[in-house]
């Protein structure tokens, strides 16, 4: 075991010492002063007699009486008398003298009482001997068993309290130095126990961090991957039309024009994947503006539909109302526009896209269906992920549209969702509270 449960450790047990220290000299001042064992000693102010003298001084024979009554009760071991002048016992009994005491072996002590009437009292006590009351405890075992017995007892308590309170200290301490060293795979609430306290609630708090922290880390590994398979492939074929430019100059203006081409496409590239990057990073470089978001999603519908009429397609957006935002204008024209396209895109030839806008429960609702081929089920989540293009997708692009739309609107505090239509195509849901009057955490 650390340091932590030999602190612990000490720390309990000499708290159960000190309790037991204390605990024993009260019992020790007690028995001094036990109205069943008292030792008189020949000391006229002993605890019995003054309690009596004090009870008749102030109460009178009566009161003296009655707690005579109750100590005869009591069987004590020291008998107790109560004598007026004439020598007569209050109870009536027969009082020791001090030879007979002694003969025995007793002790016999005594003190005048006047009470408040004026009258006079001797208050008689008469005690076992000192030592046969003491006898059998000296030059044996017996008064050191408690002591040993508290003492496991303690040293038995501390270390279980200690090691339960170190052990899931310890575990944590392992399972971050295996994070560190790059076991991300590392999980620790099944080996903190069954209890249900603090340490368990910290053991599935760590588990949800290394959870997040895996799922991010194979994120940017897996971004890494995808965005270096797609600078390959343009750079592949920049480099085939420079070699080919070379060995067959009459072809140059043929093979720039490739270049061009395959340069834009690194730029666009470029681009969304720095547009990702601001967004994943939570850039504060965002420009918060009024705006309505009925109007820009209306301003979007049109210059979608425009494109899709190009295409041999067509768009139609339905909606109208008042939905006010301060928000980044510019990332959410950009979501807007990711979405619309992709709907048009993966339309078939003289397909339809409806989009339709409402304020539904506080929030902005803007929804785009389509008449493609829809996604698997099993991708629903997915296409929201970066370089993510599912298997049945023909057209062309980078699979980074709807990853960039989700983190926009994420960035505003909305949600963006996906279900396959009963009839065919795939419906895109967005929704952005209007509560949210910033640009998010950007």
């Amino acid at each position: 075991m650390g340091r932590l449960f030999w602190k612990l450790f000490v720390a309990f047990w000499l708290s159960l010492v000190l309790a037991a220290v204390g605990v024993g000299v009260a019992v020790w001042i007690y028995k001094q002063v036990d109205l069943d064992d008292t030792d008189g000693g020949g000391r006229r102010g002993g605890f019995v007699l003054q309690s009596f003298a004090s009870v008749l001084r102030h109460g009178g024979p009566g009161a003296a009486g009655a707690m005579l009554d109750e100590w005869d009760a009591r069987g004590p071991r020291t008998r107790v008398f109560v004598l007026d002048r004439g020598g007569h016992e209050l109870r009536g009994r027969t009082v020791p003298d001090v030879g007979e005491a002694r003969a025995h072996g007793m002790t016999r002590d005594s003190v005048a009482v006047t009470t408040v009437e004026g009258a006079e009292y001797d208050v008689v006590t008469i005690s076992p001997p000192r030592d046969a009351r003491r006898r059998g405890g000296r030059g044996g075992p017996e008064p050191w068993l408690p002591l040993l017995s508290g003492l496991f007892a303690s040293l038995a308590f501390s270390g279980v309290m200690a090691w339960y309170l170190a052990r899931p200290v310890q575990k944590l301490r392992s399972a971050f130095g295996s994070m560190a060293d790059g076991r991300l795979d590392t999980r620790v609430a099944a080996r903190m126990g069954t209890w249900r306290d603090e340490f368990i609630d910290l053991g599935q708090d760590f588990d949800h961090m290394a959870n997040r922290l895996q799922a991010l880390v194979t994120a940017q590994r897996r971004l890494l991957h995808d965005v270096s398979h797609e600078l390959r492939s343009p750079l592949a074929r920049l480099q085939a039309a420079i070699g080919l430019a070379r060995q067959n100059p009459a072809r140059g203006v043929e093979l720039m024009e490739r270049v061009e081409r395959e340069a834009g496409r690194l730029d666009r590239l470029v681009g969304e994947l720095l547009t990702l990057a601001r967004l994943d990073s939570g850039a504060s470089d965002a420009r918060l503006e009024a705006l309505d978001l009925f109007d820009l999603a209306a301003g979007v519908a049109q210059d979608a539909a425009f494109e899709a009429d190009v295409s041999g397609r067509s768009l139609d957006f339905q909606g109208e109302g008042l939905a006010p935002l301060t928000a980044d204008g510019a990332r959410l024209q950009r979501a807007f526009e990711n979405v619309l396209r992709n709907a048009v895109k993966f339309s078939p030839p003289g397909g339809r896209v409806e989009v339709a806008a409402r304020v539904a429960g506080g929030e902005f609702e803007l929804t785009v269906a389509d008449r493609g081929p829809g996604v698997p089920e099993g991708e629903l989540e997915s296409i929201f992920e970066p370089f993510f293009r599912s298997a049945g997708a023909s057209a062309e692009g980078f699979g980074l549209g709807l990853a960039i739309a989700h983190r926009a609107v994420a960035a505003h505090g909305g949600r963006v969702s996906a279900v396959n239509r009963p009839q065919g195509g795939l419906r895109v849901t967005i929704r952005i509270p209007l509560a949210i009057r910033t640009g998010g955490h950007d």
